[in-house]
């Protein structure tokens, strides 16, 4: 159902507010170079900082301005069941093809509470689900045998896998069906994951780079697995720049540096260093990336 280059869009900001004309641009961006997919309102939108007004609003003009061209794939995760069945329901409404809905973070739920969380927003909610494991950012990993156990509910059609694990998502694809989507959650991981029957990736690097992106998913699944290796080769090194810092900081800078969106980001997030901005501009220009700013 869901595959290919999926990008993890940013949440464009100006005067502290989310920038409606900057997102329906970046929005044209992903479609016009071959990108398969759009995720709003993830960890690299800013969902943990935007009000639930501003999550809706961000969901909204996505699914607007995509216009059914590609899926989107609503971020609606939050450490509250309840407070996920509300965004995932207004997703729903909204139009969006499924949602991606992330562990939740800070309360450490246990592996029967991970799997009693997602069955109960799956049963609330209508939707295709994709399920998200990023431990390293919920001090949570939901385990094979969870995400295993929960392919068996109807709608939960895919895991976005980041818990940068090979091991792991190997125990996942042997044991759930062929419609069962494993989608890398880690740019550099992308390539080996593919390797073992990943369907795609929800990428950081397709803000910037979606064209390169789509060319190396693309090869993969036309079985051209030399082009995609080289693809996976060349843009290695920005998989790992565009980390240098906290995610979304370095790729919100990226953006902003080829002239995409206002160098604005929310607390308690702040702008990257000035080092570090040299080190990835030189990766970006390396890249043959132009720059405007």
């Amino acid at each position: 159902m869901f595959k290919g280059s999926i990008v993890a869009i940013v949440t464009p900001m100006k005067n502290n507010k989310v920038d409606e004309e900057a997102l329906r641009r970046l929005v044209e961006f992903q479609i016009e170079n071959g990108t398969d997919g759009i995720v709003p309102c993830g960890t690299t939108g800013e969902s943990a900082t935007l009000t639930y007004e501003e999550h809706c609003q961000v969901i909204d003009i996505v699914i607007d301005q995509v216009k059914k061209r590609v899926p989107v794939i609503a971020g609606t995760g939050s450490n509250s069941t309840h407070e996920t069945i509300f965004l995932t329901e207004h997703a729903k409404k909204a139009g969006a093809d499924g949602a991606l809905v992330i562990t939740p973070y800070y309360n450490k739920p246990t592996q029967e509470g991970l799997y009693q969380h997602f069955k109960a927003v799956a049963e609330a909610v209508d939707i295709p689900i994709i399920l998200y494991n990023v431990p390293g950012r919920t001090a949570c990993n939901m385990l094979p045998e969870t995400v295993i156990r929960l392919s068996k509910i109807k709608n939960i059609v895919g895991v976005k896998e980041a818990s940068g694990s090979l091991d792991q998502a190997t125990e996942i694809i042997l044991n759930t069906d062929d419609e069962f989507a494993l989608l890398s959650g880690e740019d550099s991981l992308s390539y080996p994951l593919y390797c073992i029957g990943a369907k795609g990736v929800i990428s950081v690097a397709t803000n910037i780079v979606p064209a390169l992106m789509a060319k190396m998913c693309d090869a993969f699944e036309a079985g051209d697995y030399k082009t995609a290796l080289e693809t996976h080769l060349k843009l290695f090194p920005l998989f790992k720049a565009i980390f240098f810092e906290t995610n979304p900081i370095p790729i919100k800078k990226a953006v902003h540096l080829m002239g995409l969106i206002e160098d604005e980001i929310r607390l308690p997030l702040v702008k990257m260093t000035k080092a570090n901005e040299d080190k990835l501009r030189k990766v970006l220009i390396d890249l043959g990336i132009n720059l405007k700013n």
